[in-house]
């Protein structure tokens, strides 16, 4: 199966705040803020949740096709990057401008505020998939990216009968209601975290209902309280898993979508899938940076039985990593 992974490729900058963040927050005076927070320790990571998701798909033996715009300053990345298995083959090199970079910032209670600069995602616009690829892939997951890029991608899909995944993530804050409708429309799946999923609601009008409606699948995702997946009128909750420690949150969300689009493609019920992406956001959960977790299949598969009994389901993951 042929997956095209779209979206951001990014430098992550991570910090740590040592407080609470809301204790510094007057909400009488929100229209007049200016705050600066003091952190403790800051690391330089790989990230971009493209690149993050395709990371945890290339450890699970089913490395898709990264396609973003980078800039000048990618040679390492892209070393790092097919040194683990990811096909940047589809990723375009822009020499004017620098690769995205994210600025997150992570309280002792793990709420974080985070800022992201554009650099050469900004031009993903002007990159296309039919510029990218010569044959129709399977699947194209348009995950959070140049806003005008991601909308020209969902109508590129649904003008070549493409399946794609939709996946705003952080980009519900830039997209309007309008543009929110559109680009979900004939979705095989859409994905987001309840915070996202409340934010479509507010935009668009729609309701769980209504989107359930345009699209076959909808998985609203809840940190520690797993995630649900309503499809065919009906709704199954997954239980996260319990991580060892939490050493940083950022990431895990695009762990869990790797976890559950190998599953997909791998032929595993919905459920099944959905909880092989619980397991991968645990394990990014418990380092620090979005590709600093690591599993041999094996392990991986040996913890989740651990917890889950996947009547033998999962052996389809070893046979694939085995065959390569």
């Amino acid at each position: 199966m042929q997956t095209v992974i779209t979206g951001s490729i990014a430098y992550d900058y991570l910090m740590r705040f040592p407080g609470r963040f809301q204790e510094h927050f007057i909400p009488e005076a929100l229209h007049t803020m200016s705050l600066s927070f003091l952190v403790d320790d800051m690391t330089k990571h790989w990230g971009g949740v493209a690149a993050n998701i395709a990371y945890t798909m290339a450890l699970l033996g089913a490395p898709p096709k990264l396609m973003g715009t980078v800039g000048r300053d990618f040679g390492d990345y892209r070393r790092w990057l097919e040194g683990n298995g990811v096909d940047c083959s589809t990723v375009l090199q822009i020499d004017e401008v620098f690769t995205a970079s994210f600025f997150a910032n992570t309280d002792e209670e793990n709420n974080q505020l985070a800022f992201f600069y554009g650099g050469a995602m900004n031009l993903a616009r002007q990159y296309r998939l039919a510029d990218a690829l010569d044959a129709v892939p399977d699947l194209v997951v348009i995950s959070p990216n140049d806003p005008v890029a991601m909308i020209q991608l969902c109508g590129e899909c649904r003008e070549r009968a493409i399946p794609f995944v939709y996946d705003p993530g952080q980009q519900v804050a830039r997209l309007n209601g309008a543009e929110l409708r559109q680009s979900l429309e004939g979705a095989a799946l859409l994905i987001v975290n309840i915070y996202e999923a409340n934010v479509i609601y507010e935009k668009t009008g729609l309701s769980l209902a209504d989107l359930s409606a345009r699209v076959a699948t909808v998985v609203i995702t809840e940190s520690e309280r797993g995630s649900t997946i309503y499809s065919a009128g009906a709704a199954q909750k997954v239980a996260a898993f319990a991580p060892h420690q939490i050493a940083d949150p950022t990431g895990a969300g695009d762990a869990y979508r790797a976890g559950m689009l190998v599953g997909m493609g791998a032929g595993l019920p919905l459920p099944l899938s959905a909880q092989v992406g619980a397991l991968c956001a645990t394990y990014a959960l418990e380092e620090v940076g979005t590709q600093s977790h690591r599993f041999t299949l094996r392990d991986f598969v040996e913890r989740f039985r651990a917890r889950v009994d996947d009547a033998g389901m999962l052996d389809v993951l070893l046979e694939s990593s085995a065959a390569t």
